[in-house]
């Protein structure tokens, strides 16, 4: 008999994340242009050493809403505070921001664009030459240094640019749609990237139409559509909003024992499907064995992200990430 309960929860700092500092904190955020609202009173609580993920369509206000909370762009209304502070900008040093539009100087090495990307950010320009070129080193791409911009493939830019966020060691690191335009390998790395900033200490928040990144990375999500937040919490919070379903295959196709399963218990193909019962299912168990139903294998799978923003969102905001996601959505 296979008893596999299947997809275990993650261990995380889930349950600490409420005791834990907060790198950003806003309420309220409201920001229109011109006659059309962009945001619509959003809420967001950041803790520090998370790697927090804002998971919505495009159009949906990932990137105003970031910005705002970079001090980019001012909200017309509500608070956002960086590390207790209201005004961001007085504390770029410790911020490092990827923004989704891409830009470099073609005609600028790639050593000089790291440091110059730190110089503004307060690093002197011998000391970010030293750290890039380690940087570099470090992913494997010190042949690039003295190459101009114009002369690397596109992955390899956005690496640079992603090392030149990074090299005044910042506290925060903000990514706007970070994987947009990343082959496989390079996505891959990100990730890898992402969760040793997190190992370090680090604070990640990165946005994203595509719930695969968000789901393997984040501890926290807050899903945006039309400018609102009606989702934001742990993963694990948000897929268990949907009951966890049982998954049961039975030597017996029928019985006595039937009337122990669960009322929305439905037949597909040789298996039978129902929600987790209330009490769990050592009493649906010892009901079926006693039965003799002659269990073959039970599981117990619980919904990914992916549902769990459907069910939040709505089917029009997850049609929506998928067309925006393409094949990427899974």
């Amino acid at each position: 008999m296979d008893m596999a309960l299947g997809d275990h929860e993650q261990t995380s700092n889930a349950a600490n994340a409420d005791t834990r500092p907060l790198a950003i904190e806003a309420r309220g955020l409201v920001k229109r242009f011109d006659d059309f609202l962009a945001v619509d009173g959003v809420d967001i609580s950041v803790p520090e050493g998370a790697i927090y993920g804002v998971l919505g369509p495009n159009g949906a206000g990932k990137t105003t809403t970031l910005r705002m909370l970079l001090g980019i762009i001012d909200p017309d209304e509500g608070v956002r505070r960086v590390f207790g502070h209201d005004r961001p900008h007085d504390i770029a040093r410790l911020i490092g921001y990827l923004p989704e539009e891409r830009g470099l100087y073609p005609a600028m090495k790639a050593i000089e664009a790291i440091a110059f990307m730190g110089a503004l950010r307060g690093l002197p320009l011998d000391e970010g030459r030293k750290r890039g070129l380690e940087l570099l080193e470090a992913h494997n791409m010190a042949g690039a240094a003295e190459r101009q911009i114009r002369h690397l493939s596109k992955g390899m830019a956005q690496t640079v640019q992603l090392l030149g966020t990074l090299v005044h060691r910042p506290r925060l690191v903000v990514l706007d749609e970070p994987f947009s335009g990343l082959d496989a390998i390079n996505q891959g790395k990100l990730e890898r990237l992402i969760r040793k900033l997190a190992d370090e200490g680090t604070t990640v928040i990165f946005s994203t139409h595509v719930i695969h990144h968000a789901e393997r990375l984040c501890e926290r999500v807050a899903i945006i559509a039309g400018g609102k937040v009606p989702y934001a919490g742990s993963v694990e919070a948000a897929r268990d909003r949907i009951p966890a379903q049982v998954r049961l295959e039975t030597r017996a196709r029928e019985g006595a024992w039937m009337e122990a399963l669960p009322a929305d218990a439905r037949r597909e193909g040789d298996f039978f499907m129902f929600s987790l019962p209330d009490g769990g299912v050592e009493p649906l168990l010892r009901r079926l064995i006693e039965g003799e139903a002659g269990i073959l294998s039970l599981s117990i799978e619980r919904a990914g992200l992916h549902d769990a923003f459907v069910h939040i969102a709505g089917e029009a905001a997850a049609a929506e990430l998928g067309n925006g996601a393409g094949q990427e959505l899974d």
